[in-house]
């Protein structure tokens, strides 16, 4: 991680990104817990998730399948390659990651360790695969790969608007949208504050950190003063409606 970091940090990289780059031994500790986590829940491949009997003796069922080889492109966060190989190998699917450079030897370190894993449980070790090679040529190639069976980016408008334009396989692609944490008129107000907080400030260069706070007009008068000044208490630079 720190010639990830020290690369990053000679070419200027904003203190936004050096953050998602960071990995510290707290955050390793907390990547190795999401993957136990993950490991304890529930099978879902096999699920039985309709069944009925349809006319002529016909009994219908539809059942979770793997959906077979996954490609992952995403940004230069060294966590999302432990995430999202744990998730697509509980799932029963192998995959094709491919990181950000800014994060690539970090995610090899990720990688090898992962293999390592598998391998000693038995399962392949082509199971998890790093695309390392530098350039977007190879992103652009591993979109067109016929022997994907779907594409998930994670990243940005500029991620995406490439995967239009140049991926040949179906992909599974998420919005633009701006994060909203929501206070509805029957909202607890002991709650509002930690939840926002939370959502704020527990890591502002997340990707699902909070930017947008709506609050219905019927409780603001009672929850907003206390959300702001805790808002503002923990640096947080305010701007909004008149109203508000």
């Amino acid at each position: 991680n720190a010639i990830d970091m020290d690369a990053a940090r000679a070419a200027g990289t904003s203190e936004g990104l050096l953050d998602r780059l960071l990995l510290t031994p707290e955050r390793v500790e907390g990547m190795a817990a999401g993957l136990d986590k993950l490991a304890d829940l529930p099978d879902p491949v096999g699920r039985v998730l309709d069944e009925r009997d349809i006319s002529e003796g016909v009994h219908l069922r539809r059942v979770s399948v793997p959906l077979g080889l996954v490609a992952m492109v995403y940004e230069a966060r060294p966590n999302v390659t432990a995430d999202t190989a744990a998730l697509c190998l509980k799932s029963g699917n192998a995959v094709i990651l491919r990181g950000g450079s800014e994060a690539m030897n970090s995610s090899r370190v990720i990688v090898s360790a992962l293999i390592g894993a598998i391998s000693s449980a038995g399962l392949p070790e082509g199971c998890i695969q790093l695309l390392d090679v530098p350039g977007h040529e190879a992103t652009t190639a591993l979109m067109q790969l016929d022997d994907l069976d779907v594409l998930i980016p994670r990243g940005g408008r500029g991620l995406k608007k490439a995967v239009r334009e140049h991926c040949a396989v179906p992909c599974i692609m998420t919005g633009d949208g701006v994060c909203h944490t929501y206070i509805a008129a029957s909202a607890d107000p002991e709650m509002c504050v930690p939840i926002v907080i939370n959502a704020k400030t527990q890591r502002p260069s997340a990707c699902n950190a909070m930017e947008t706070l709506l609050i219905h007009k019927d409780v603001a008068p009672k929850v907003l003063p206390a959300v702001a000044n805790a808002l503002v208490a923990h640096g947080v630079e305010l701007r909004g409606e008149t109203a508000a």
